[in-house]
């Protein structure tokens, strides 16, 4: 097994906002949003509004004089043109799919060098989206979305022309492809980018339109994409011949997503389905279909199929969402505030075990994720650590900043926290993802500290260089912005979590000068909470923070110590990342470890409960 290499950054930021680009950069992508727009107005479509991006391209929805609303679907042009053309790939398949449940094509159009995908708009919200919103979905709703996706895997896997079976793929079925409409509680499949003609059918047999097929290369290798590694299963990470098993594997990681409230279906060993309170046949079938255990796997996935319209007659109960105390303090604030949260988390050597995927073994890949996912991002590590991982970053996608550090020691870990969420409406959703980080981090066998900082990107001060050779100098009138607290606190009346307490983080590639690291250590003795990061690219320096202040009598030296970072800025020399984080109270909670939850189903007869 090769050896995972060196992770390029300490702190890695999960999705790159449009607020953490350079000028240039942001100026390029703000003007080919405008161009996009402008060349669908010029064809007649009016409200026009970006709805999605992803590796490949952006999604615009906009409505036609009749008030139909469609989806626009642009490839990024600075991609290699045949990654490009998978447009035009996916809009053939699309075209084949004629399911009520599957948005159709309208058509396929190149205007200039631009190739753009039209297509039905789904009424509703992507599950992704309406998870955030409403947290872990009942098992009533989880039950009705499995039973309409099996439907479609049915007419998928039974997809023929001419009389001859051409079983299709969707490829990359996961909780942001499925739209869910509330109101007539029906969901639809989307995004066809990772579609194609399967090779095997689900009994293993290959799918060959003639005798030459069977002797052709095409049986020698995958035909199949990437999908989302969140959600795609073992079959098709592993680079097997494409199979509708696929599909009934993504669809089994995604249930587990939405009935448990992650982004990731990695959770699974420490966050059993059969924990999730859904009904026991249903978990069980779950449950096989994430097994590591390929024949297993092939079993859930005919259980499901066979047995969806038996699942479609279970009783319900009106679910009441479990309001139990988050497992760490969480801070609600009842004004919302216009925030895109980032979070930079430390990864350091604990994470990362040997028993890793190798990644010669998936050189065949030819996606743009590819590089994301794996060699930033999840090289090496165990499943539930890779499960933690998505959980901290699945915190991100809430409106909310602060901080948070875990310690792992002998028996159990140490949780210090800081965590502000200034959407009321999504307390209880956050609170779940709160408790999965917890959750998932005591099922971890480790020694060692994983810190994460949450942070409003658009406070983010930029400072460009036309030369390497060139010091950053930051603009005039530039300073680090911070908030007051209602209520002053001085130092004796907290318990402080120092920047220091912990030592020098030996992951942390870039080394500030001295001058700064002194300044920064005596605002470390001012009671405040918050983070600062520095990220030194060779042109471009962003200073990400987040500050409250808690002592008010020591507003005057806080705002001159914060001056003084921006003057010393000139002296920064090198590349990498440095940040340090600052949380309010030393109101440490402890918990033991905890390899898995104990089962919990729906209950047999819920009426007589």
């Amino acid at each position: 097994m090769n050896k995972p290499s060196a992770l390029k950054h300490f702190y890695i930021p999960d999705d790159q906002s449009v607020y953490l680009l350079s000028h240039k950069d942001a100026t390029k992508l703000k003007n080919w949003f405008a161009l996009c727009t402008n060349q669908l107005e010029k064809l007649g479509y009016k409200n026009i509004s970006l709805i999605g991006k992803g590796a490949f391209g952006f999604a615009f929805c906009g409505t036609k004089a009749s008030g139909e609303e469609l989806v626009f679907k642009f490839s990024r042009i600075t991609l290699p043109q045949h990654i490009q053309d998978r447009l035009e790939e996916e809009a053939f398949m699309l075209g084949l799919v004629k399911h009520p449940k599957v948005p159709a094509l309208i058509e396929f159009q190149r205007i200039k060098r631009q190739q753009v995908l039209v297509m039905q708009r789904a009424k509703g919200e992507d599950l992704e989206q309406y998870c955030l919103k409403k947290g872990p979905l009942s098992a009533q709703v989880v039950v009705k979305i499995a039973v309409q996706v099996c439907e479609i895997l049915v007419y998928l896997r039974n997809y023929s022309e001419n009389g001859q079976a051409r079983p299709i793929v969707h490829g990359d079925i996961k909780p942001s492809n499925l739209v869910w409409d509330e109101v007539n509680e029906e969901v639809a499949l989307i995004d066809w980018g990772s579609c194609v003609f399967a090779q095997l059918d689900h009994q293993h047999q290959a799918v060959c339109t003639n005798v030459m097929d069977l002797m052709s290369s095409d049986l020698q290798q995958t035909n199949a994409r990437l999908g989302d590694v969140y959600f795609i299963g073992e079959d098709q990470l592993n680079g097997a011949l494409s199979s509708p098993r696929f599909d009934e594997q993504g669809l089994a990681s995604t249930l587990y997503a939405i009935a448990s409230g992650q982004s990731a279906r990695f959770g699974r060993k420490a966050i059993n389905v059969t924990s999730l309170g859904l009904p026991k046949e249903f978990a069980l079938t779950l449950e096989a279909l994430l097994s590591d255990e390929h024949q297993t796997r092939i079993k859930g996935g005919d259980y499901l199929l066979r047995n969806h319209k038996h699942f479609a007659n279970l009783v319900f109960t009106r679910s009441v969402p479990e309001d139990k105390p988050c497992l760490v303090p969480i801070w609600v604030h009842a004004v919302e505030k216009d925030i895109e949260t980032v979070v930079y988390s430390s990864r350091k050597s604990y994470l990362r075990q040997q028993e890793g995927i190798n990644l010669n073994e998936l050189n065949y890949v030819d996606d743009a994720q590819f590089d994301r996912y794996y060699k930033n991002y999840l090289q090496g590590m165990g499943e539930t650590e890779k499960g933690f991982i998505a959980a901290v970053s699945r915190l991100g996608k809430y409106p909310v900043v602060g901080g948070l550090a875990i310690r792992w020691e002998n028996g159990g870990i140490y949780v210090d926290s800081s965590l502000n969420l200034f959407d009321p409406s999504m307390k209880l959703s956050f609170e779940r993802s709160v408790d999965n980080v917890i959750t998932l981090a005591r099922a971890i066998e480790r020694e060692g500290i994983f810190k994460s900082c949450m942070f409003n990107a658009k406070n983010t001060l930029h400072v460009e260089r036309t030369s390497e050779k060139t010091p950053f100098t930051p603009a005039p009138n530039t300073q680090i912005p911070y908030e007051i607290s209602a209520v002053s606190i001085s130092e004796a009346e907290s318990r402080m979590h120092s920047y220091f307490e912990d030592g020098e983080d030996p992951d942390e590639l870039l080394k500030l000068p001295e001058p700064m690291m002194r300044v920064i250590e005596q605002l470390n003795r001012i009671h405040h909470t918050g983070c600062i990061i520095f990220e030194a690219l060779p042109k471009h320096l962003k200073i990400h923070n987040y500050y409250t202040l808690l002592d008010h009598a020591k507003a005057e030296e806080f705002q001159q110590l914060l001056s003084k970072v921006i003057e010393l800025i000139p002296l920064i020399d090198g590349l990498g990342i440095s940040g340090f984080m600052k949380l309010p109270y030393k109101d440490t909670r402890f918990f033991e470890q905890q390899a898995s939850l104990p089962e919990k189903f729906y209950p047999k007869n819920p009426k007589a409960v």
